[in-house]
């Protein structure tokens, strides 16, 4: 017959735990732990509180940062997981040291932290700095698009959002009168199971009202948001900082979490959540901010001076290139056009998609008396502008008439899209200033920029693959630019200390 080991769940055990023994050197908990008690000034959240007279006594934001830093580190982005973790792992248990914050206090402590979190970050980064993690010379610029806590589902253009509250009040109206005319229908087949129908239509009308309320009251209190060219974008009800972005797996509705990053152990000296999916004016903000950085822990303020940055072709753009020429930043940013011409990608061009070729200006021949283009069908183009301007590039426009365009046996071949009505010419007339953008993709045919460029894919990309995949960063949890920007400087906390356990703090 089998013979098991005896138990009992009722039995008293007492386990002798020592919380400081739980925090081993050279590991990413007991360098959170060091960092957060010797390295990070903490006194700045003292003024927070006003009860050393009356009052409760409030968690010491030490314990706080600290869960939550370990928290992200292992993809417990939700404050009630880091809450529980705190009552259960014995990691959290020795870092809060036997405490246990409720998740409203640590969601609070986190979302309050907009003037502390810029130099909390700083006080990392000049740990790196100490332990020699910087380079100083080589950097690299991306971003990584994240959905936040708002559904796409209720962005739109102020037009679209009051027509779809009309859509909703019309179906509301709908429900009504057919909710009406089955009640009446037939006396008998108000019996058995009535009252739950009943209630399925109340809560379903509840449901359309408090939709069509809530779009109101938006409509009521804001006013069209505005783009960077002017014009109306689409604003989001929940959220109306964050943005429609296009990424490889459809469109979200999200912040673009932007990163710049040393060469030497992949440290991140600055960060920032934006609310727009293009980068074409992100070098600005992320280049002044890592200066900002460098100078307060004990750089010149030339720190970028003929250091070299290297982005990806989103960012090629007069804005962001204007910006690395007035810091003398020696960047390689290519433009769109950049990949037809790397002889690598030769043998890949069979995959690529037919095309017609289109008539270019060649193809026009310039009547001088009249001032004309005359087009391969002969049809006559008559000037509409001489002042049409393109990416610090002056044009004069011309344009043909709809009637010639459209039946023209050429028209394929001539207007770039199907549909097009008419054809227009841009005939280069000189440029505005300097045309930074013309600079840049000379300067990226040279032999140097075809060395230095393909090293940025495997210095920054490997960044939002760790905080992605390893710290499971998949969205935001928070609302509005700040408190998402928060989130992400944490983040880009957690990375940096994880650098300075491998390269540098356990020595």
């Amino acid at each position: 017959m089998a013979k098991y080991k005896k138990y009992n769940y009722s039995q008293m055990v007492m386990l002798p735990v020592s919380l400081e023994d739980q925090l081993m050197p050279e590991t990413l908990e007991f360098a959170i732990h060091a960092l957060v008690e010797n390295h990070m000034d903490m006194s700045r959240f003292d003024d927070r509180y006003h009860n050393d007279e009356t009052g409760c006594s409030a968690y010491d934001p030490k314990v706080l940062l600290k869960i939550v830093l370990f928290g992200y580190s292992r993809g417990l982005i939700s404050s009630r997981k880091i809450e529980r973790a705190c009552g259960e792992n014995v990691v959290f248990i020795a870092l809060a040291c036997g405490q246990r914050p409720d998740h409203s206090t640590i969601a609070a402590f986190v979302s309050s932290m907009k003037e502390e979190i810029l130099p909390l970050f700083r006080d990392v980064l000049l740990v790196c700095e100490e332990l020699n993690l910087l380079g100083g010379t080589f950097f690299a610029l991306d971003g990584v698009k994240l959905p936040c806590n708002a559904s796409k589902e209720w962005s739109g253009t102020i037009s679209e959002l009051q027509g779809k509250k009309e859509r909703i009040e019309r179906r509301i109206e709908q429900l009504l009168a057919q909710h009406e005319q089955q009640d009446h229908s037939d006396e008998d087949l108000l019996g058995r199971g009535s009252s739950s129908q009943q209630d399925r239509r109340e809560k379903q009308l509840r449901r359309l009202q408090k939709k069509a309320e809530r779009i109101a009251r938006w409509l009521e209190h804001n006013a069209a948001k505005v783009g960077a060219k002017g014009k109306e974008i689409r604003s989001n009800i929940t959220d109306n900082e964050s943005a429609k972005m296009l990424t490889a797996h459809g469109y979200i509705q999200g912040y673009n979490g932007q990163a710049l990053v040393d060469s030497k152990h992949q440290v991140i000296v600055h960060g920032q959540a934006c609310g727009d999916g293009q980068d074409h004016e992100h070098v600005p903000p992320m280049l002044d901010g890592a200066k900002e950085n460098m100078e307060a822990i004990g750089h010149d303020e030339d720190y970028f001076s003929k250091k070299i940055m290297t982005a990806d072709t989103n960012y090629h753009s007069g804005t962001n290139l204007k910006k690395c020429d007035e810091l003398q930043v020696d960047a390689y940013i290519p433009d769109r056009f950049f990949r037809r011409k790397d002889p690598s990608y030769e043998a890949q061009r069979r995959h690529w998609p037919k095309r017609n070729t289109r008539f270019e200006l060649a193809a026009f021949t310039y009547n001088e008396p009249s001032d004309r283009y005359i087009c391969p069908a002969g049809k006559s183009l008559k000037l509409h502008t001489d002042k049409a301007k393109n990416s610090g590039n002056l044009y004069r426009q011309y344009v043909a008439d709809e009637r010639d365009c459209g039946g023209c046996a050429l028209r394929r071949r001539c207007l770039r899209a199907k549909h097009g009505k008419r054809r227009w010419l841009n005939v280069p007339s000189g440029t505005e200033g300097l045309n930074y953008s013309k600079q840049m993709v000379a300067k990226m045919d040279t032999e140097r920029a075809q060395r230095i460029y393909p090293e940025r894919l495997g210095l920054v990309e490997p960044v939002f693959a760790n905080i992605r995949t390893h710290k499971r960063l998949d969205r935001f949890t928070l609302r509005g630019k700040i408190k998402v920007n928060i989130q992400w400087m944490l983040y880009c906390m957690v990375h940096n200390i994880e650098k300075i356990v491998n390269y540098g703090y356990a020595t």
